[in-house]
């Protein structure tokens, strides 16, 4: 898992009741590829491999919100990724329960976008 200081720095920092749910998140999706890191981007905390894949909103209080930029073109048939736009998709974790039932969903996205990745 590749943490950084900046975003561990940035979530210590946050002033969001859904704090420990968003670190969840981010340690499953560091841990579900080796190939994932992380920055602060657009005032966030973001994930990429060989392009954006996601980025949280850290305004968002009443669940974490994850999206991803280009979801439209992840294999997801788990449901986890909602939305109808031309390319980005949300996945929403309402609390703690709900990001442990949805984690393997969750790593089954991350590794379909490195795997989508690694075919261009």
């Amino acid at each position: 898992m590749k943490k950084t200081k900046k975003v561990s720095d940035f979530i210590e920092q946050l002033d969001n009741p859904l704090v420990k749910e968003i670190e969840a998140v981010r340690e499953i999706i560091l841990n579900a590829s080796d190939k994932i890191t992380e920055d602060i981007k657009w005032s966030a905390p973001s994930f990429a491999y060989k392009d954006n894949m996601a980025t949280f909103n850290p305004r968002a209080k009443k669940f974490v919100n994850l999206t991803f930029h280009k979801g439209a073109l992840i294999n997801d048939d788990s449901g986890l990724l909602e939305g109808d736009k031309k390319e980005a998709r949300v996945a929403r974790f309402n609390d703690m329960q709900d990001v442990l039932s949805k984690k393997a969903a969750l790593e089954t996205v991350v590794k379909e976008w490195v795997m989508l990745m690694d075919k261009e």
